[in-house]
């Protein structure tokens, strides 16, 4: 075995993110060196020009900070395709129009229903920021596509749409939705329905627009495309659930991903999907035995401004 030596890091030797995150894969400690190891295999990813990639997350993410830091990686075109919840699209067009607050976890929860505010974590979303303005704008969008003749139509040609409403919105710049639009990135959402956004598409269904139809199939058409075409494939995966499933499951069809960078805070021993590592994923054929990979544990909030901001340090 090779033996390599714990190193200290040095605060005055460091004057980038790639500096520190050099730094801290010499540091060989627990969590810190799988940052600075996680880093170079993203970089590896992204700098390999057969790779396409496919940055996978949940909605939470979203109602933070740490959404700018997405954006900015889909308004660079890093990544070739996003699989998200419903509810990223829910908060991404939400916080075009109203703003989010600073809360806390040890918060009263049933004060705050009183007062009309939702909890996500430490963050406070109030109904006139989330599912009242939701209402608003999807319901407004859906009836002009529907005055169109518009009646079949995939879940991530609806979100172009959507990201195209934005044009003449001040701060569309700081929606996700708005650059997979403007850069043709497909969303992808395995479960549309399960959201604020999805809902209103239903109630619209439900409405006297039965002949309405949010076609999945084509969906599906284009991730089969997408992996049937690449040499290689690279994901980055925040979080479990159906995003990073419908990410590696839809790999196992090309023998696997050549690259794998998976955040979570979930524990391994309750064999759940989101506690999986990366490493059971090869069992199943998932992920390449030949594979860069690595599982990271943490926040991704704390962890993500860390990996990305090397990330681009290192292609300018």
């Amino acid at each position: 075995m090779k033996r390599e030596i714990v190193k200290d890091i040095d605060l005055n030797k460091i004057k980038t993110m790639k500096d520190l995150t050099s730094q801290m894969t010499s540091s060989g400690g627990y969590v810190a060196k799988k940052v600075g190891d996680g880093s170079q295999i993203l970089e590896n990813m992204v700098k390999d020009k057969d790779c396409k990639r496919i940055l996978s997350f949940p909605a939470s993410l979203v109602a933070t900070g740490t959404r700018g830091i997405i954006k900015e990686l889909v308004k660079r075109k890093i990544f070739d395709m996003i699989i998200t919840t419903t509810g990223t699209l829910d908060h991404d067009i939400a916080r075009i129009y109203r703003n989010y607050y600073h809360g806390s976890f040890e918060m009263d929860d049933k004060e705050l229903h009183k007062e009309g505010i939702n909890r996500e974590g430490n963050v406070l979303i109030p109904n006139e920021s989330y599912s009242e303005i939701l209402e608003e704008k999807v319901r407004e969008i859906i009836e002009k596509l529907y005055g169109k003749g518009v009646r079949d139509i995939s879940t991530h040609e609806l979100i172009w749409e959507f990201g195209k409403s934005l044009e003449e919105e001040k701060n569309k710049e700081d929606s996700i939705v708005y650059w997979c639009y403007k850069n043709k990135i497909p969303m992808i959402l395995p479960g549309p329905l399960d959201g604020s956004w999805g809902w209103q598409l239903y109630y619209f269904w439900q409405d006297g627009h039965k002949d309405f139809n949010l076609n999945i199939m084509k969906d599906e058409d284009v991730i089969s495309d997408f992996i049937y075409s690449s040499d290689k494939t690279g994901a980055l995966m925040i979080g479990g659930g159906i995003s990073k499933h419908h990410t590696i499951w839809w790999n196992q069809f090309r023998g696997g991903l050549d690259y794998a960078v998976y955040i979570t805070t979930a524990p391994e021993w309750d064999g759940s999907l989101s506690g999986a590592r990366i490493r059971e994923a090869i069992s199943w054929g998932k992920v390449r035995e030949d594979a860069e990979f690595i599982t990271l544990e943490g926040d991704a909030t704390v962890i993500l401004p860390l990996m990305i901001g090397s990330l681009l340090e290192s292609l300018k």
